[in-house]
């Protein structure tokens, strides 16, 4: 059975000096942990500070933080292949939709795309809120999945500001309803290590995904043109809505990279 998961912020485990000291949770996550009635005896996952993975055993929860004990030190695992969604910004709770399960697939960081036909235009005071939020449910998803690291969320940025960060991805897969039949996402990330010997589990790969409008002809043409292996890909016959795509796509490349379910036990 998979232990209840947290994430420190800036405590080092291994800089404990103490055999008993206590974890230094958020606050959300010391409610959390209460909400979940952890008593002494049982063990939970903790991933420090430094990335370092730990199973601690509860010894008091009499406070408002848990007094533990180190149970298990085990290395951290290898990265393996990264993806990271830039999805065009969609209306309603559709981004939480897809930031929350797509952080469960394993999704290494997401980009929410200010698109030419997107909907929802967020200011700056707005589009920090709206991020704050996302970060909140990518760090409880990935807590609740078992992943090994919480997903970056980037503010909000324009397909030309997106461009600018592709340059070095092993491959740039633009899902668009238009491209032709043949344009196969395994074609696509097959090609691009091939052409950059890299190997799968090494991979870092973007996946773009359009809002409810899809994305305009001379957006696909700047995103084709940031990399000399962006490709465009279909998703099969049927019209998604942007919050399937945006994780159905990711899904498909990392299980095509061999990385779905790495997380620790």
């Amino acid at each position: 059975m998979s232990l209840p998961r947290f994430f420190l912020e800036n405590q080092v485990l291994a800089a404990e000096t103490e055999a008993v000291f206590p974890l230094r949770l958020a606050a959300d996550d010391a409610k959390h942990a209460k909400v979940l009635r952890l008593a002494p005896g049982e063990h939970i996952a903790v991933i420090d500070g430094a990335s370092d993975y730990f199973e601690c055993e509860i010894v008091d929860f009499s406070d408002s933080l848990p007094l533990v004990s180190i149970a298990r030190h085990e290395e951290t695992a290898a990265e393996g292949p990264q993806v990271i969604l830039l999805q065009g910004l969609a209306k309603g709770d559709k981004m939480e939709t897809v930031i929350r399960h797509a952080t469960e697939v394993g999704v290494a960081a997401f980009v929410p795309l200010a698109c030419k036909r997107s909907v929802v235009k967020l200011d700056g005071k707005k589009a920090a809120a709206k991020t704050e939020r996302w970060r909140a449910i990518a760090k409880s998803a990935a807590m609740q999945s078992g992943q090994a690291r919480i997903p970056e969320v980037s503010e909000p940025a324009t397909v030309g500001e997106a461009c600018a960060r592709l340059g070095g991805a092993t491959a740039v897969l633009v899902c668009w309803e238009e491209a032709p039949e043949s344009a196969s996402l395994r074609g696509a990330i097959r090609g691009a290590l091939a052409a950059t010997c890299t190997p799968a589990a090494d991979a870092r790969i973007a996946v773009v995904v359009g809002p409810e409008g899809g994305l305009a002809e001379e957006e696909v043409r700047r995103l084709l043109d940031c990399n000399p292996r962006a490709a465009l890909v279909t998703l099969g016959p049927s019209i998604l809505r942007t919050e399937t795509a945006g994780i159905v796509a990711p899904a498909l490349a990392l299980y095509e990279l061999g990385g779905m379910g790495n997380g620790h036990g």
